[in-house]
C-alpha cells in the first residue's frame, strides 16, 4: 500500500493579470473585468498532511477587546494644509498610502510637494523615481522649491535596492513612484505584472510596519478609472486615495477613498499653477469667482463634499435640435439623471424638451453628482427654456423624486450656512425643511411645480 506523501501537492490556477480574478481555467477573456488575454496560470500549494498529523501548529492567544489598549501612534502633519484635512491630520507612521490619479493630474508633483515640506519640518525623504530619471526629477524640484538636502532620490526598480537604501539612510517618509514599475528580483514575472505588484507591494508594506515609516506608493489608474494591478493591493495598503480633477482646469481634489486611522468622508482641494499645487483656502469663491448674474439657466448649489461645503454653479443651455434625436449632453453630471429629470419636467411640469437639445454643465470642472443636484439642475433647464433668470442671490437643493416630489438631502443647515456666508439670501428648499440659519429666506415647495412656480419661472417668459 502507497503510504500518502506529507510533502505540498501543487496545482495550477489562473489569475487575471489586470483585476486578480480567479479562473479554475483558462479562458480569452476574462470575466471580471473584461479585458483579453490577461489570463496568468500560478501554481496553488495545499499542504497535503495527512488528518492525524501530529505537527504542532503555532496558534495566537485570544484576549478581550477591552483589555487591549488602542497603541496607536498619532498622525504627523505633512505641512500641506489640504493633505492634513483630507488624512485628519497627517501621515500616520507605519502607515502604507496608496495613491492613484489619471497621467497628468499631479501625482508626482504632490508626493515632491510632500517630501520638502517633509525635509523643511527637520525630517529625511528617500523619494524613489522608477519612472523619471534623476535629472527629471531634479528640474522638477527646483520649479518647486523642493531641492533640500536632507531628500534623497534613488532611480532604483528593485526591491532590494530600495530596501538596501532605507537600511543605510533611515528615512522617515519612503514615496515610491510607481508601485507598477518596481519589482522583485525573487520573484517571476516583470515588472508592472499581477505577480510583482502584489509581492512588491506587500514586501513594502513589510518594511514599513517593521520600520515604523511612513510611505506613500504612486499607482496608475485603468482607462475605467479603476487602479491598476491586482484589486487586493488596494486591500494591502492603509489608505487609498485618488487625486482627480481636469486636466484642462486649475482644480484638483484629493479624495480619500480608504482609511484606517480615520474617517473617508473628508477631501482637499488645490490648485494647480507654475509653482505646483497650492492649497485652496476658499474653494466657494474660486468657483464663483467669475460668475455672470442674471443669466437664464444658471442656478447655485450649495454641495456637500465630505463635510465641507461647496458653492457650485450649476449651467443649462437649451436650443433646438438640428437631429431627429436630440442631444442630452451632460458634464460634471450625471448623464441617466439627466435623462429622468427631463423626463419629470416634461410629465411632471408639462415643458416639452422632446425637440430640443438640453447641455449641462457644472463650472469650474467640479463634479455635481449627488441627490441634492437635481432641483438646481431641473430649475437651470426650466430657466433656460423660458429665458428667465433665477436670481443672482438664490441656491436651490433638493432630490426630485419620479413624482415630481421634493426630498431632503443631508446636512440642509452646513449648505445654507455656506450660502449665507457669500451674500446669498433666498433657498428654494422641500417643504419640510428645518428653519434656516440667520440671513436666508427659505422658499418651500413640495414638488417641482410648486418650486418653478415660486420663483415665477414660467411667468410671461419666452420660449426656445
Amino acid at each position: 500500500m502507497t503510504s500518502l506523501s506529507a510533502g505540498p501537492r501543487v496545482r495550477t490556477s489562473f489569475e487575471c493579470s489586470s483585476c486578480g480574478a480567479p479562473h479554475p481555467t483558462w479562458v480569452g477573456r476574462c470575466g471580471t473585468c473584461g479585458d483579453w488575454n490577461a489570463l496568468v496560470e500560478m501554481p496553488v500549494v495545499r499542504s497535503g498532511l495527512a488528518s492525524g498529523s501530529n505537527l504542532a501548529l503555532e496558534v495566537g492567544e485570544a484576549r478581550p477587546i477591552s483589555a487591549l489598549s488602542p497603541d496607536v501612534s498619532g498622525a504627523v502633519p505633512t505641512g500641506i494644509a489640504e493633505v492634513d484635512r483630507a488624512f485628519g491630520g497627517g501621515l500616520v507612521p507605519g502607515s502604507v498610502t496608496l495613491l492613484g490619479g489619471e497621467p497628468g493630474v499631479g501625482k508626482s508633483t504632490l508626493t515632491l510637494q510632500l517630501a520638502a515640506a517633509r525635509v523643511r519640518a527637520g525630517g529625511r525623504v528617500l523619494l524613489v523615481s522608477a519612472e523619471e530619471s534623476a535629472a527629471q526629477v531634479r528640474l522638477r524640484a527646483e520649479r518647486l522649491g523642493a531641492v533640500h538636502d536632507g531628500l534623497w532620490l534613488a532611480d532604483d526598480t528593485s526591491i532590494e535596492a530600495i530596501v538596501s537604501h532605507l537600511d543605510e539612510l533611515r528615512p522617515d517618509l519612503l514615496i515610491v513612484d510607481s508601485v507598477q514599475t518596481v519589482h522583485l528580483v525573487a520573484e517571476s514575472g516583470g515588472p508592472g505584472s499581477m505577480s510583482q505588484v502584489r509581492a512588491s507591494a506587500q514586501r513594502l508594506v513589510s518594511e514599513a510596519k517593521t520600520r515604523s515609516l511612513a510611505t506613500v506608493l504612486v499607482g496608475h489608474l485603468t482607462k475605467d478609472g479603476s487602479l491598476a494591478g491586482p484589486k487586493t493591493l488596494e486591500h494591502v495598503v492603509d489608505t487609498v486615495v485618488e487625486l482627480t480633477g481636469d486636466r484642462h482646469h486649475a482644480l484638483r481634489m484629493l479624495r480619500i477613498v480608504k482609511h484606517r486611522f480615520g474617517p473617508t468622508d473628508e477631501i482637499g482641494l488645490f490648485s494647480m499653477d507654475a509653482a505646483g499645487l497650492q492649497s485652496v483656502v476658499d474653494p466657494s469663491r474660486l468657483f464663483l469667482a467669475d460668475r455672470a448674474t442674471d443669466v437664464p439657466g444658471s442656478v447655485v448649489l450649495p454641495a456637500l463634499e465630505g463635510h465641507r461645503p461647496l458653492m457650485l454653479e450649476v449651467q443649462a443651455l437649451v436650443v433646438r435640435s438640428s437631429t431627429p434625436h436630440p442631444r442630452r449632453s451632460p458634464q460634471g453630471l450625471d448623464g441617466r439623471r439627466l435623462a429622468l429629470l427631463l423626463a419629470v419636467l416634461e410629465r411632471r411640469v408639462g415643458i416639452d424638451l422632446s425637440a430640443l437639445d438640453v447641455y449641462a454643465t457644472v463650472v469650474g470642472g467640479a463634479q455635481a453628482t449627488e441627490p441634492a443636484a437635481d432641483l438646481p439642475l431641473a430649475l437651470a433647464v426650466v430657466s433656460a427654456t423660458v429665458g428667465r433668470p433665477l436670481g443672482s442671490d438664490t441656491v436651490a437643493l433638493a432630490e426630485v423624486g419620479l413624482g415630481g416630489e421634493l426630498r431632503q438631502v443631508t446636512n440642509t443647515s452646513r449648505r445654507l450656512s455656506e450660502a449665507v456666508r457669500l451674500g446669498f439670501h433666498r433657498a428654494v428648499v422641500p417643504a419640510s425643511t428645518q428653519d434656516p440659519p440667520d440671513g436666508i429666506e427659505l422658499v418651500r415647495a413640495s414638488t417641482l411645480v410648486e418650486a418653478v412656480a415660486a420663483v415665477d419661472l414660467l411667468a410671461a417668459g419666452g420660449t426656445c
